[in-house]
């Protein structure tokens, strides 16, 4: 009898597309050198386990009108930032992926996480593919979440995992990474395509069948998203994002998708000695630091999902000792500056032109909210002109080409945070004058990118 051979197919890291010939560009997602070679069996005999324990039972189509809802089973992780982004704690049974850089604070949360589950009478179980359980323990010495329900497993073998879990019998469970564990019946590498889909599905047959809340950590790529099969976020049912720079105190983590709550809402923390630790107030550590005597500053007002944030924006402008001035933005889109400077030039009539125009955001916080238009070119032409912007007003509105102040969502939510930390006058656009009912600050309206310069810099 003839022996089995195995065939050889090329997938694409970013879509899951298969070819049976190499590929310089993927003709489904069109990314460049995303083609990876991996061995399959043909003859596998291998079955993906049903969801349900049940196995007899036939599922048969149901009206919706005849299907009965009942209530979410929730419990807390103690950690309300968290809690408030999944919608009011963790649906027991869920699968959660959490993406970051490397050093983020991903693994450092989650053991957190397991602590405040295991004080709930819950039993957690952490499993590691890239620690082992002594260093595992040592950073728990460190961030003071020892507790008898945490259990911990150095183990990359899906099977040997799914083996352990009869004997705790865990409550919460935590797959450190998905990317690192592998399924024996599949030929290919750990953290292949298709190791990485097959081990989350057989993850969420696991969560859905015996209602364990499961948390993967995946690694992301290059361009900061995580890698592996887009698949992968298809079937988990809550994906979180660590955003921020981990040379900074500040984390930011949004909700890309939440099947059970909004992915309008974010947590922010700060990173110190003890862990993570969340922050009730992000505007006034934002501000804090603030030099209220300095040209090129200025506050806008961003929203973070649902949460107003108040941010300091920086601009520097200066002469070109080069051929070719410098555009440097931090925490901003560069593309989105170059517009604004060519605004300032035709509209205001600036020379910008063999100016070195540097732009931070202050915090490590990256916006690409367009109410920040208006900041930024009042912080450039506060440098430029060299002129003080006074460190009471909050500046909000979207620029367009014309050089007119277009109208913003939630002016009044923006105006209320401001308020709240004592600043006294607002810059918005016309359009939106009939919104805000702040109190204690007063509103400019303007129409556009002149009027505006001329409150803030008259």
């Amino acid at each position: 009898m003839a022996k089995s051979k195995t065939k050889t197919v090329y997938i694409c890291q970013k879509c899951g597309a298969h070819s049976w010939k190499w590929q310089g560009k993927c003709m489904d997602c069109e990314s460049w050198n995303s083609f990876v070679q991996e061995t399959v069996l043909p003859e596998s005999t291998h079955v993906r386990p049903k969801l349900g324990d049940n196995k007899k039972k036939q599922n048969t189509p149901l009206p919706i009108t005849t299907i009965r809802l009942d209530a979410e089973d929730r419990f807390l992780t103690g950690i309300q930032e968290i809690d408030c982004m999944l919608g009011g704690g963790v649906v027991t049974g869920s699968l959660i992926l959490v993406g970051g850089a490397p050093g983020i604070g991903k693994s450092t949360l989650l053991l957190q996480i397991c602590q405040h589950v295991g004080v709930g009478g819950r039993k957690a179980l952490y499993v590691s593919g890239e620690e082992s359980t002594k260093q595992i323990k040592r950073r728990a010495e460190r961030l003071n979440t020892l507790s008898d329900q945490i259990f911990l497993l150095s183990e990359t073998s899906l099977n040997k995992i799914l083996g352990c879990l009869d004997q705790v019998d865990p409550d919460f469970l935590v797959i450190d990474s998905i990317q690192s564990v592998y399924l024996d019946e599949i030929p290919s590498a750990p953290g292949s395509v298709s190791q990485v889909r097959e081990c989350a599905h057989r993850l969420m047959s696991l969560a859905k069948s015996r209602n364990v809340s499961t948390i993967l950590i995946g690694h992301v790529t290059k361009d900061g998203s995580i890698a592996g099969p887009r698949v992968l976020e298809h079937i988990v049912d809550t994906v979180l994002y660590f955003e921020g720079d981990r040379h900074h105190l500040f984390r930011i983590l949004r909700a890309v998708k939440n099947r059970y709550g909004s992915t309008n809402e974010i947590g922010i923390f700060q990173m110190a000695s003890a862990g993570l630790i969340e922050v009730k107030n992000p505007s006034e550590l934002f501000i804090s630091e603030r030099a209220e005597q300095t040209t090129g500053s200025v506050i806008v007002c961003t929203l973070e999902g649902n949460r107003p944030l108040l941010v300091e924006i920086q601009a520097l402008s200066s002469p070109s000792v080069y051929g070719t001035p410098q555009r440097v933005a931090t925490g901003y889109d560069r593309n989105r500056l170059a517009i604004l400077l060519a605004v300032l030039e035709k509209r205001q009539g600036m020379q910008l032109g063999m100016q070195d125009i540097f732009l931070n955001v202050v915090g490590g916080v990256q916006i690409d909210d367009p109410a920040a238009d208006l900041g930024v070119i009042c912080a450039i032409a506060s440098s430029y002109q060299n002129r003080n912007i006074d460190p009471q007003t909050i500046v909000i509105g979207e620029v367009g080409l014309g050089g007119e102040i277009r109208g913003v969502v939630h002016v009044e939510k923006r105006l209320n945070e401001a308020a709240k930390l004592g600043f006294k006058q607002g810059i918005i656009p016309q359009r939106n004058q009939k919104d805000p009912k702040a109190q204690g600050i007063r509103i400019f309206p303007t129409q556009s990118v002149g009027e505006a310069l001329e409150h803030t810099l008259g």
